[in-house]
C-alpha cells in the first residue's frame, strides 16, 4: 500500500550530489513530491529531506541505494507519524485587494502574515502543512493571486538519537574494520 514517506539523506557537501541522489528515484520511477537541502546540526554535513508516495519496499530499497554512494552519511526514512514536519508558503496578491478588511480576515483567519506591502503587490507568508497553505491558496484566489509559492518540507524525526550519534557509531565500526 502507498504511503507518504520522509527520507532524510546526510551527505558531505560536493558538486553534484542532489542528482546522484535524485537519480535513484528516478531508476526506480518513483516521482518525488518535495525535496530541500540544507546544512544540518553537524558542521560540514548536509541534510536532504525527500517526501514521496510510494510502498515500504520501494522505500527501503532506495534507502539502500543511497547508502551505496560514496558521499552519503546515513539515510533514514520515516513515517508522517515519526516527524513533527512544516512548509512555508508565500503568496502575492494585488494591494488594491486590501481596501475591503476581507483579505485581512482571510489572513488572521489562516494565521498568516503579512511580509511586505508594496503599491502593486503584497506578500503573505503562511506555514504550515500542505493542506493548510493549500487552502488558504484558494481562499486567496478571488482577490487576485499573482504569484504562489510552496517550499519543500522541512521535518525533524522524534526519536530522540541525534545524528552526531550516528556518525560516532559509524566511525567506531569503520576503526573495527
Amino acid at each position: 500500500m502507498e504511503k507518504t514517506y520522509t527520507v532524510s539523506v546526510f551527505t558531505e557537501n560536493s558538486i553534484g550530489m542532489m542528482n546522484r541522489v535524485t537519480i535513484i528515484f528516478t531508476r526506480r520511477h518513483l516521482n518525488i513530491d518535495s525535496i530541500t537541502a540544507s546544512e544540518s546540526e553537524v558542521k560540514g554535513v548536509f541534510r536532504y529531506t525527500i517526501v514521496l508516495r510510494t510502498t515500504r519496499e520501494q522505500v527501503d530499497k532506495v534507502i539502500g541505494q543511497l547508502e551505496k554512494l560514496i558521499d552519503v552519511f546515513k539515510a533514514f526514512v520515516h513515517e508522517d507519524s515519526e516527524v513533527v514536519h512544516q512548509e512555508i508558503a508565500l503568496y502575492k496578491i494585488k494591494t488594491a485587494s486590501l481596501t475591503n478588511g476581507d483579505v485581512e480576515k482571510v489572513i488572521r483567519e489562516h494565521h498568516a502574515r503579512i511580509l511586505t506591502v508594496d503599491p502593486q503587490f503584497m506578500v503573505i507568508e503562511k506555514t504550515g502543512h500542505v493542506a493548510e497553505t493549500q487552502l488558504l491558496f484558494e481562499n486567496l484566489k478571488p482577490y487576485g493571486v499573482l504569484e504562489f509559492a510552496r517550499s519543500g518540507r522541512v521535518a525533524v524525526t522524534k526519536p530522540m538519537k541525534e545524528f552526531s550519534t550516528y556518525l560516532k557509531e559509524l566511525e567506531e565500526s569503520n576503526h573495527k574494520l
